[in-house]
Formats: structure tokens, C-alpha cells, sequence
């Protein structure tokens, strides 16, 4: 198993009185990391792994929270008494099925913490907003789970040596790595087939593949079908067109027209894309309204396969045209997964000067980002460092040729 980056914040927090909620789309390994804390867990404490999904368990669970306790040896005392060294720990896969689960975590909350401790996983947002409601405020946690990033791909791959490699180049500038050529193979297998569980660990290509179709219909299709929506065949037509558009504007009134569908539907459809944590929105970042753009998000997916997949598009990555794009999508990736949410916005102009990214605690640096180092063109940027001369303007590219920083020592 591999040890997810989360999990040793999850561990940590096992000692907060809040309740512990990991959540993330399908299939990224939310169980996984269950059953590593249950192994981690099971020989010092009393902890148990619930599956909220099986019909039988939902059903007494959804008649009253104390239910929970016909699957545990003991029940802890109420919130009042402290008689209880250790907590009872619930691990409760897939909590959305309940009818009410924030009714049901805030009633055990309220009565039982600490004396019970809870880490729930939830398949994605979209649950989470519509039935976790502010009841649950100061109760809990939320931690998010997305498909590996390149490290843990890398240690999926047994590759911990270029992990090593590549922790070390970002330590030492002049450092050129003999290990180059293999940290390359992979990183480009990365931007192939992405960072899936079940896509890593697959042997072949065709395995890869026809994982990564399975993800596209049948899991994205139970998000559909799960949030009742409906017109899947729209709603995968959208997801096609924002595969080809990724790094570009999202015109909510374009795509309306061109799938025949009214505005309001088409931003229910993006609103269940970001929760189901498939796509994110990225936001402009601005200080003149009046001369820089406003409204319209970028797009970019959470995983390269699974955008690879509606485009089925898994060509070698040199001969594709869209190979910029493909890295643009990785640096979002890597930031949007070390960088709180609200700190990650793009810069563009009414006359379309744009800059890629704009990162880290109140905006302190901007990153522009090219295949080539060579593509870098600092003359193009003179408005974007004249109106903001505190951030600094840096460009990550493949090669890092030209001045720019390689992607790898990012």
C-alpha cells in the first residue's frame, strides 16, 4: 500500500476532539486509507471499519445514531462522563448514503466526544454541501483526497530512488541528475494515464485504458445519476468539450449554446464537476475591475488520465500538440495540492495578457508556464510586472531551458 500524503494529517488529528472527514471523488482511495488506519490502529486501540454502503447497516443507522453501537464490543459513555481513557474509534466508509449524515455525526458529536472519535470518508463534495450542513460547524475536519500525485505515483512504481533524486535537485540548482532520462519516462507516463489507484498499478496499456473508461462511465455516471440531474449524454458532451479546453476560459453562455442546453443547467453540471472533484474552476485574480477580467473561471481537471480519456488521447506526449497544456494542467495539479484552495488564481487582462498562475499566502508569487523554455518571452509580461511589481514573475517549463525553473524542481 502506499502512504498517502494525507495520511500522516489524518493520523495527527486522530488526538483532535473534531470528527475527521476525507473526501474526494471515487475510486482515489478513500478506503485504502481506512483500512491503513484500521492496520495501524487495530493492536492499541478499540477501533472498528464500518461500510455505510451496505444496505443493511444504512437501514439501522438511519433509524438513530445509536445504532452504531450493535457493531462495537462497547459503548462509550456519554460526553459528560470521563471515565473513558480511549476514545471508541469508528471508521465509517462512505457516510453520504445515510439519509441525514450530518444529523447523525452532530448527534455523536454532541453526545459522545470525546469519548468516541469518527473518520469518515465521503465520495465527494457534492454530498458534502447538500447534506453536511453548518450544524456540523466546529465538529469537523475536512480533509481532501485526490488521485496520486507524481511522489506518490513514483512510489506506486517502486521509484522511491528518483523520489529521492528529484527531492535532492530541488535542494541544489546546479545539480544535473544522471537519473534524468528515468525521472522523464515516468513523468511522462504521468501525463498519459495520470494518477488513478487502479490506473498506476495496472500493468499495461490496455489495462490503463480500459480502467480509465470504466472511471469515465460507470463512476462519473453514478455521480450523475446520484445527484439526479439527469441527460447523461449532455453532461458527458460537457465533459468532452472541457477536456479540449483545459488552461482556457469556461464561457458558461458559449457552452449553453452549443449544447442546447439553458445556462442554469449548464451550471448545475459544472457545480457537480468541482464537487465530485473531477474539474476545478480557477478563479482571475485582480485589482482593477475595469481592466482586468472578472468573471470568467479557467478550467483544469484533477487528474490528466481521466481528461485523457474523454478525449481518448493517449498518443506518445512529444508528437501531441496539446503537450503544453498537458504540463500547464500538471503545475496546477502540484499547486492546487500544496496550496490552500482560495490561494491559487490566474491574471488576464481585456486584452488577453494573462498570466498562468498566481500562488501562495496573499499572492506573493506568479508563475507563467511553457513547454519549452525557449517559448518564454519575459517582454511579453511587462504590464503584469508594472502593475504588480511585489510579485515576482517566474516561468516553469519541461526542459527548463532559457532562464525558467525545470518543472522538477518545482
Amino acid at each position: 500500500m502506499v502512504e498517502r500524503t494525507i495520511y500522516k494529517s489524518v493520523y495527527k488529528h486522530l488526538a483532535a476532539k473534531q470528527f475527521s472527514i476525507v473526501i474526494g471523488a471515487r475510486q482515489v482511495g478513500k478506503t485504502t486509507l481506512l483500512r491503513q488506519l484500521y492496520r495501524d490502529l487495530n493492536k492499541a486501540e478499540e477501533v472498528y471499519l464500518i461500510n455505510i454502503e451496505e444496505p443493511e447497516i444504512t437501514a439501522q443507522l438511519n433509524e438513530h445514531p445509536n445504532n452504531i453501537f450493535r457493531f462495537t464490543k462497547s459503548v462509550p459513555p456519554p460526553v459528560l462522563d470521563k471515565s473513558l481513557t480511549k476514545p471508541v474509534i469508528l471508521l465509517l466508509d462512505e457516510v453520504q448514503y445515510l439519509d441525514d449524515p450530518s444529523h447523525f455525526l452532530k448527534y455523536l458529536f454532541d453526545t459522545y466526544a470525546p469519548n468516541i472519535k469518527i473518520i469518515a470518508t465521503g465520495s465527494s463534495a457534492f454530498y458534502i454541501d447538500k447534506k453536511f450542513t453548518d450544524s456540523l460547524a466546529g465538529r469537523k475536519r475536512l480533509f481532501y483526497l485526490y488521485p496520486f500525485s507524481f511522489p506518490e505515483y513514483l512510489i506506486a512504481q517502486n521509484q522511491e530512488g528518483l523520489l529521492d533524486e528529484i527531492n535532492f535537485m530541488r535542494q541544489r540548482e546546479d545539480y544535473q541528475s544522471l537519473k534524468k532520462t528515468a525521472i522523464v519516462r515516468e513523468f511522462l507516463e504521468f501525463l498519459k494515464y495520470g494518477g488513478y489507484p487502479d490506473v498506476v498499478l495496472a500493468k499495461t496499456r490496455e489495462d490503463k485504458i480500459e480502467i480509465l473508461n470504466e472511471l469515465k462511465t460507470a463512476y462519473i455516471k453514478r455521480d450523475i445519476l446520484e445527484s439526479g440531474l439527469g441527460k447523461t449524454d449532455k453532461f458527458f458532451a460537457l465533459f468532452s468539450i472541457l477536456a479540449g479546453q483545459i488552461g482556457n476560459l469556461v464561457n458558461k453562455n458559449e457552452l449553453s449554446g452549443t449544447l442546447q442546453l439553458d445556462i442554469r443547467t449548464v451550471e448545475n453540471y459544472l457545480y457537480l464537476m468541482q464537487k465530485s472533484f473531477h474539474i476545478r474552476l480557477l478563479k482571475p485574480f485582480y485589482q482593477n475591475r475595469r481592466k482586468e477580467l472578472t468573471k470568467m473561471p479557467k478550467v483544469y481537471f484533477n487528474d490528466l488520465g481521466l481528461r485523457n480519456a474523454f478525449l481518448n488521447r493517449f498518443s506518445d506526449i512529444y508528437s501531441r500538440q496539446d503537450k503544453g497544456e498537458l504540463l500547464e494542467n500538471y503545475v496546477f495539479k502540484h499547486f492546487n495540492e500544496n496550496n490552500p484552495y482560495a490561494q491559487i488564481r490566474f491574471w488576464r487582462t481585456i486584452a488577453k495578457q494573462e498570466v498562468d498562475f498566481i500562488v501562495t499566502e496573499e499572492f506573493q508569487n506568479a508563475w507563467e508556464v511553457k513547454w519549452s523554455g525557449n517559448l518564454y518571452k519575459p517582454n511579453k509580461y511587462k504590464i503584469f510586472n508594472a502593475t504588480y511589481p511585489n510579485i515576482p514573475l517566474q516561468c516553469i517549463s519541461f526542459d527548463g531551458g532559457n532562464g525558467t525553473k525545470w518543472v522538477f524542481r518545482l
